[in-house]
């Protein structure tokens, strides 16, 4: 099983208030457009790509449909996380015209999203390719769609950081700051949540030792040069983790993988995505 299978059972409660609250917002008091359509007309309609991209969205797209009309019928060519081609037909509709027109707008929104997010993971993946690097995404998502937003990450290829601020800890400077330094962070971290993961950010050598002694589980290296990075990865060999963040572009992470890290971490995947081109056309 893929892991974006198995994570759309989990996010559920949020693929469908996410929906609702994008269907209020356009619908308002009513789609006075489609009222133009006879009530009981139906039709049928099509979803084109019109660039290449890698899909992701299937489960918000029919929750459009379902939440507006729950008899349309929706035929979908692909699934979430294929390589679809331009020009390429991803999704027939069947049923009630003026669900359909009501809800295009809405579903090719978080389409387009969805795929244009899972695409530029697509693109880091592929960077990393051959390496044992893992790229993981940031909290940097569109407000409201964190969990689909990461969803589409897995359905690109690379994988998830933490969830939000309350799945794992990731000790940075004003954190550091104001507990009163790494280890008292860590130590109170470790009282607070037995389970969760510990991660901490250093900007040295020495805050680095000083996270290894404390016993952090991963270790980001905040604007490391690759002669620190070495050195950092020899110390925490078999005692902790090794992440690298900011300023990685999609050329630097070849170099960061041959340097063998264990995480490069990126919000570019989620807030420099372009939407992909999609179109819905009834058909004639």
């Amino acid at each position: 099983m893929h892991p974006r299978d198995s994570a759309i059972p989990n996010i559920m409660p949020d693929l469908q208030r996410a929906v609702r609250t994008a269907l209020e917002e356009d619908i308002g008091s009513g789609d006075i457009t489609a009222q133009l359509v006879p009530p009981d007309h139906t039709a049928r309609a099509h979803v084109t790509a019109r660039e290449g991209c890698i899909l992701s969205g299937r489960a918000w797209v029919e929750a459009v449909f379902q939440q507006l009309d729950a008899g349309l019928n929706l035929y979908w060519h692909f699934a979430d996380g294929d390589r679809i081609a331009t020009d390429t037909v991803l999704l027939e509709l069947e049923g009630n015209a003026r669900a359909i027109l009501t809800g295009e707008r809405t579903a090719l929104n978080f389409l387009q999203t969805l795929s244009g997010t899972a695409t530029t993971a697509a693109e880091f993946a592929a960077r990393a390719a051959g390496t044992e690097v893992r790229i993981l995404d940031t909290r940097k998502t569109i407000p409201g769609l964190r969990s689909a937003q990461k969803y589409a990450v897995l359905c690109g290829g690379c994988h998830n950081h933490r969830i939000g601020l309350y799945d794992a800890f990731l000790i940075k400077e004003n954190h550091i700051a104001a507990a009163g330094g790494i280890d008292t962070a860590v130590a109170q971290a470790r009282i607070i949540k037995p389970e969760a993961l510990v991660e901490v950010e250093v900007e040295s050598i020495e805050e680095l030792q000083q996270a290894l002694k404390s016993g952090a589980d991963v270790i980001m290296l905040d604007e490391f040069n690759d002669t620190d990075t070495r050195t950092a990865l020899r110390l925490a060999k078999g005692r902790a983790k090794i992440e690298i963040s900011g300023s990685v572009d999609r050329d630097r992470i070849e170099q960061l993988g041959a340097l063998e890290v264990d995480y490069i971490s990126s919000g570019s995947l989620t807030k420099h995505l372009r939407a992909i081109d999609l179109s819905l056309r009834i058909d004639l």
